[in-house]
């Protein structure tokens, strides 16, 4: 029998089947895995653990919230705020504050003594119900709540830790919402539901301390501008000298700004009546002292400017000469290892005599008159001729003859022909030869420090690339010794570098940035940066922004207050202090078209 041909059907796939999105963006957002436990949630791989704020104290203080928000932590926090109606409020104040009255009356026909407590509620319910009747305050329901994150329990241990100690403290108390964990997750989240619904009875003064926005801020009546802070946009207005010092460490990697921030900060100060010495290693401030009416001193082998390292400055009132004859000495024996190569203890002992003899030869010694000490300096081949007779000197004389008739001579064996009568002095050492620079900057400090000690003035001292003169201990130790002194000057001492691992090897360098109360941080190489954090006890957040900060940003110190500044200029500023090579050669070019 033959049976029908029936032709088999292919089986029609659905269209929408295919219309239909596979993974959506709640797919790649939302976690693998949810796991509600009594006292938190397991989220993927993380745990979250949820409370609730459920006592007061009697007085809150504004801004009491800033040290959980500021908290280095992860956490989600959630205010509700439910009003609730005044006349309601009304009746209930009116029944309590009948019971405290009758209370109060009940003890003293009793002969008891006075309660405090009662008479202190019955004198806060009597102003609050005058408040609320004349719509001075209002009563809120409010709620706050907090979840915080961990990679385990014992992470969310500690912060629960934490969080209790800061606001016990304050006599705030909160309390994991046990069994509520879901709630609590909830409530924190971003949907603006009340799940746990754990509220206290507010009035409007208290509520407004919950008001979380809050950040340091470095705004006072005087001082300068210094930038924007990042935290909140307001105005960085500052008095370096209204700290404990005026001192200042910058530290940055070239290119993020420094020498911009510094040259402001000149700027600004000279507006206010300030003087400012620079001792500039590339010479970029060359037109910003041309640009005010400051002076610049090329200090090289070939230039014409010089300073004798004899100098040494006019007793103060307060001061004995041979106190500053000695203090001079060891100085100047220093200076002496520098140039030297090192001195053994013999001549280190010879060099201390033989410079004591020096200053003797021309009557400069503790019993003669400190007025005619500036007319009788001597020079570094006087030092020769005194090294010349002494006994077991005669390394110490072919050594020092490089810098009185070799090669060095024009340098170091020359009378002081500079002035430093201008409001912004600069002494550039870009020319000089790479091996003198420690020297040179040595020899420039000793005359500015000379400068400084012989007349009180407001002087702010920028040391730019200070790493030149902490290669040696002497050099750390004078740089030290001036910023610990400063404030005594009416001084503040600018150190800037950008190579901190040479900073931080100086035994002096930490001292430094503990005398300094202002510190600047700039972008910073990963090469450095574990060691930035460390010195300033930065927090992980603080230091990503260091690594990312785009050029003119990074974190500003004053005393115990930090934010995240960015430094801004006018453009008539910008024009003067610009150290973009562009930049630059704009300005030359449009100078000589109007020349």
């Amino acid at each position: 029998m033959k049976l029908p041909f029936f032709k088999k059907k292919t089986p029609e796939v659905p269209k929408k089947l295919f219309e239909k999105e596979v993974i959506r963006a709640t797919d790649i957002i939302a976690p693998a895995s949810i796991a509600i436990k009594q006292s938190h949630l397991k989220i993927g791989e993380r745990l979250a653990r949820s409370f609730f704020i459920f006592s007061y104290p009697r007085y809150l203080t504004t801004g009491w919230l800033s040290p959980i928000i500021n908290l280095d932590t992860p956490m989600d926090i959630s205010f509700f705020i439910h009003p609730v109606e005044t006349g309601m409020i009304l009746k209930q104040l009116r029944k309590r504050v009948t019971e405290v009255q009758s209370e109060i009356m009940e003890k003293e026909e009793k002969g008891l003594i006075r309660d405090p407590a009662l008479e202190t509620a019955y004198k806060d319910l009597e102003a609050l119900r005058d408040n609320l009747m004349t719509a001075q305050e209002r009563m809120f329901r409010f709620g706050l709540y907090l979840t915080i994150y961990g990679e385990n329990e014992e992470q969310l241990r500690q912060t629960e830790t934490i969080l209790r100690s800061i606001l016990e403290s304050r006599l705030i108390y909160i309390k994991p919402a046990l069994y509520q964990q879901r709630k609590g997750f909830i409530s924190c989240s971003p949907y603006g539901l009340d799940k746990l619904m754990v509220h206290t009875l507010m009035n409007t003064g208290p509520l407004s301390s919950m008001f979380p926005f809050v950040s340091f801020d470095l705004s006072s009546n005087e001082g300068i501008l210094y930038g924007i802070n990042m935290h909140n946009n307001s105005l960085i207005l500052f008095d370096r000298f209204s700290l404990e010092n005026a001192n200042c460490c910058l530290f940055a990697k070239a290119g993020s700004g420094k020498s911009y921030f510094v040259k402001l900060e000149i700027l600004r100060s000279l507006m206010l009546g300030t003087d400012v010495i620079v001792i500039d290693p590339e010479n970029e401030y060359e037109f910003l002292a041309d640009a005010v009416g400051g002076s610049f001193f090329n200090m090289s082998l070939a230039s014409p400017n010089h300073l004798n390292p004899f100098e040494l400055p006019v007793p103060g009132e307060d001061e004995k000469p041979e106190d500053v004859l000695r203090s001079n000495i060891i100085n100047l024996v220093g200076l002496m290892r520098l140039m030297l190569g090192g001195l053994t203890p013999e001549e280190d002992a010879i060099m201390d005599r033989a410079l004591a003899e020096t200053y003797a030869a021309k009557d400069i010694t503790p019993e003669s008159n400190p007025v005619n000490w500036p007319d009788n300096i001597p020079l570094m081949e006087d030092l020769e001729q005194v090294l010349e007779g002494m006994e077991g000197a005669e390394s110490l004389v072919r050594r020092l003859r490089k810098f009185t008739k070799g090669t060095f001579a024009s340098f170091f064996n020359q009378p002081t022909n500079i002035s430093m009568e201008k409001k912004l002095v600069v002494f550039g050492i870009r020319d000089m030869e790479e091996e003198l620079r420690p020297m040179a900057m040595f020899i420039i400090l000793r005359y500015i420090w000379k400068t400084i000690r012989s007349e009180l003035k407001k002087r702010i001292l920028v040391v730019d690339e200070a790493w030149w003169l902490m290669q040696s201990e002497d050099g750390a130790s004078f740089l030290f010794g001036i910023a610990k002194r400063a404030r005594k000057y009416w001084l503040g001492v600018t150190t800037i570098t950008q190579d901190v691992s040479d900073f931080m090897k100086s035994e002096y360098g930490a001292p430094i940035i503990a005398n300094s109360s202002l510190q600047l941080l700039m972008k910073q190489s990963p090469a450095v940066i574990e060691t930035i954090k460390k010195t300033f006890n930065l927090t992980e957040e603080e230091k990503l922004r260091l690594l990312e900060a785009a050029v003119g940003e990074g974190l500003f110190f004053a005393g115990q207050k930090h934010v995240a500044i960015k430094v801004v200029a006018s453009y008539i500023e910008d024009q003067i202090i610009t150290t973009a090579p562009e930049e630059v050669v704009k300005i030359r070019e449009a100078k000589k078209k109007m020349e």
